[in-house]
């Protein structure tokens, strides 16, 4: 059951990431690239130099929103299964009508989103400083 939920997880956080990946190379100016092959760069350079960095922003917005989705996704199939997890206490709390303890798991989860997030973006920070230049 555990790999169920796992494989379920990855399939919601991946496509975002991948697809916002693709539109960040997509989006990379061409004008940037025939820069570089006016200074002689080869393909890895090129990809190093430009294209990295220009996709880079959207890369990892992709990952910020697939640590949403993936949450999600872990507390429904969590849902399902019914078994164990935070997904499983909400149920089972929900279902004896406690409302005060099933605000627990609840709480718990909005803290793991909104940290997950938090560090996804002192990461972009990090990794991208030039986007946060103006702030």
């Amino acid at each position: 059951m555990k790999h169920n939920t796992t494989y379920f997880v990855t399939i919601l956080a991946v496509f975002p990431i991948l697809i916002n990946t693709i539109a960040g190379v997509r989006n990379v100016p061409p004008q940037l690239i025939d820069v570089g092959n006016a200074f002689a760069a080869n393909e890895l350079q090129i990809f190093k130099k430009i294209i990295l960095p220009s996709a880079l922003p959207y890369m990892m917005t992709g990952l910020r929103l697939g640590i949403g989705r993936a949450i999600i996704g872990m507390v429904v199939a969590e849902f399902f299964t019914a078994i164990t997890g935070l997904g499983a206490l909400i149920v089972k709390y929900g279902n004896q009508y406690d409302t005060a303890t099933m605000f627990v798991p609840i709480f718990v989860l909005m803290f793991l989103g909104v940290t997950l997030s938090m560090i996804v973006r002192n990461l972009e920070q990090w990794i991208a400083p030039w986007r946060y230049t103006e702030e």
